[in-house]
């Protein structure tokens, strides 16, 4: 194994030194994801989705990164309207999720990738698409059957994010554990690392684990209510409210239901759980006329911001060598900030009255909170890598001398880069807002991020309109859907 390792790193170092990193797989190598993506978020900050998707790194099938740049550019068609191109990306993702399952297939493409990452990165082996992810492109995926008025097709995706989350639910404590009992095996307990880490706690929050995803839930909710499967949507709905407790609207929608499908254990459990003002109705307070009417419901998915990128940072850590000599060594590894940006959310007003929205999922807190149950995972990988490296800069300088010995010493240096590949163009925050309005035609205000806009909805009897709103730095967008 150690020949192909330096077999490896010499055509490596030599490929350095004539092509300066000119290959698309060299600059994923020792040019981090997050400042190849700068200029791609920079532009989607502007609005500007056509550039931003110009801008994306090229890369071919057998790209390690390929199926998160397919993500990246889904997502980007997505906000420019260009719903069946976004459909048709999202759906190679999936494909390529489905055959990263088939174990056999997974062990036989690792041995090759593992030999490249040993003698440089991360970055080098596949980009394994995180639960909260998966879940995600599905709801847009959702979303992009929607707007071709298949709702059976949605149906078929929420189901999949819903999926991928029991999936999750049942692989994360097994995974955590291995994780954790193979760095300990290396001498470093999840304490001695946690104290050198940089700290995580306030952009985690309260959040449980990095896959369940409050906002996965209610849109299934919701679209089971659209197609009459009020006790399916009663059931997600609760799941919403056990992820993100506080949400009012979650709160209203469980309350709702309850007594609609008579459950009067629930009932009896929310009536004292909930606030009062909760368990009233939530139709515009105008009079009682508008009870009176026919009406439907009005639904508002708010997206902000753009989800944080990850940043390097560097932690010395005692390592044993392969001759069992105790050194420290630096090492290379993502992290996100420690701090969560605030968000006002969405103001809207109609006859007189203000409703406020309130936030579902906090797509950073889940990015982070993966983050950290995958450090002990990453950190002994970066252990391995370390000691190889080291035997092999040792091997090389014994039969280069002093230039061998100062080359390998080099390419280890450029070659420390931490993976900080994640799905970049995501929103940061995601709020939902929900009313009772009477049948017909509605004109509302609505005020995001300071500005006001007013908005047209048609309302039919006992259906939902659902409105997608964006609100990316100055640029803010909506759309609408009669479900």
């Amino acid at each position: 194994m150690l020949n192909i390792f330096l077999k490896v790193t010499t055509v490596i170092l030599l490929s350095l030194t004539v092509s300066a990193c000119a290959g698309t797989a060299f600059s994923d190598l020792f040019s981090n994801y997050n400042k190849q993506m700068q200029g791609v978020k920079n532009a989607q900050q502007r609005g500007n989705f056509e550039q931003a998707l110009a801008l994306i790194p090229e890369r071919s099938e057998n790209n390690g990164s390929y199926g998160l740049s397919l993500l990246e550019k889904a997502r980007l068609e997505f906000l420019a309207s260009d719903h069946k191109k976004s459909q048709q990306n999202f759906a190679l993702v999936y494909r390529q999720v489905q055959q990263a399952e088939q174990a056999a297939k997974i062990q036989l493409s690792r041995g090759i990738e593992n030999v490249t990452a040993i003698v440089s990165n991360d970055n080098a082996t596949r980009y394994d698409i995180p639960y909260y992810e998966q879940s995600m492109l599905h709801c847009y995926q959702a979303l992009n059957y929607l707007d071709h008025n298949d709702l059976s097709g949605a149906l078929v995706e929420i189901r999949r994010a819903n999926l991928v989350q029991k999936k999750a639910l049942q692989a994360n404590k097994k995974a955590l554990f291995d994780a954790q009992d193979s760095l300990a095996k290396k001498g470093i307990s999840p304490e001695s690392l946690a104290s050198k880490y940089p700290a995580m706690n306030t952009t985690i929050g309260e959040v449980k684990n990095g896959f369940q995803n409050a906002y996965t839930f209610y849109l299934s909710g919701l679209l089971y209510e659209a197609v009459g499967q009020a006790n399916d949507a009663y059931i997600d709905y609760k799941k919403a409210l056990e992820i993100y407790p506080r949400n009012v609207t979650v709160q209203q929608d469980v309350w709702r239901l309850a007594n609609k499908l008579a459950m009067s254990n629930d009932i009896q459990l929310f009536s004292k759980r909930f606030a009062s003002d909760i368990t009233q109705t939530t139709r515009p307070k105008n009079s009682t006329q508008n009870k009176l009417r026919q009406s439907g419901q009005l639904v508002i998915l708010v997206e902000q911001g753009i989800i944080p990128s990850k940043q390097e940072v560097s932690i010395n850590l005692p390592i044993f060598t392969s001759r069992n000599d105790m050194r420290f060594y630096s090492v290379a590894l993502p992290s996100y900030q420690n701090r969560l940006r605030q968000y006002s959310g969405l103001s809207l007003s109609y006859q007189g009255e203000t409703y406020q929205s309130n936030e579902i999922v906090r797509l950073q807190s889940l990015a982070a909170k993966q983050l950290q149950d995958e450090m002990p995972a990453i950190v002994s990988r970066q252990i391995v890598r370390l000691v190889a490296k080291e035997e092999i800069r040792q091997q090389i300088s014994r039969k280069g001398g002093d230039v061998g010995n100062i080359l390998a010493g080099l390419y280890n240096i450029a070659s420390e880069k931490a993976d900080t590949r994640s799905w970049s163009t995501l929103p940061d925050s995601i709020h939902v807002l929900r009313l009772d309005l009477a049948t017909g035609q509605h004109q509302l205000t609505l005020n995001i991020n300071g500005s006001n806009r007013t908005i047209t909805v048609e309302i039919n009897e006992d259906r939902q309109t659902l409105v997608k709103l964006t609100s990316i730095g100055n640029y803010t967008n909506h759309q609408s859907i009669n479900l």
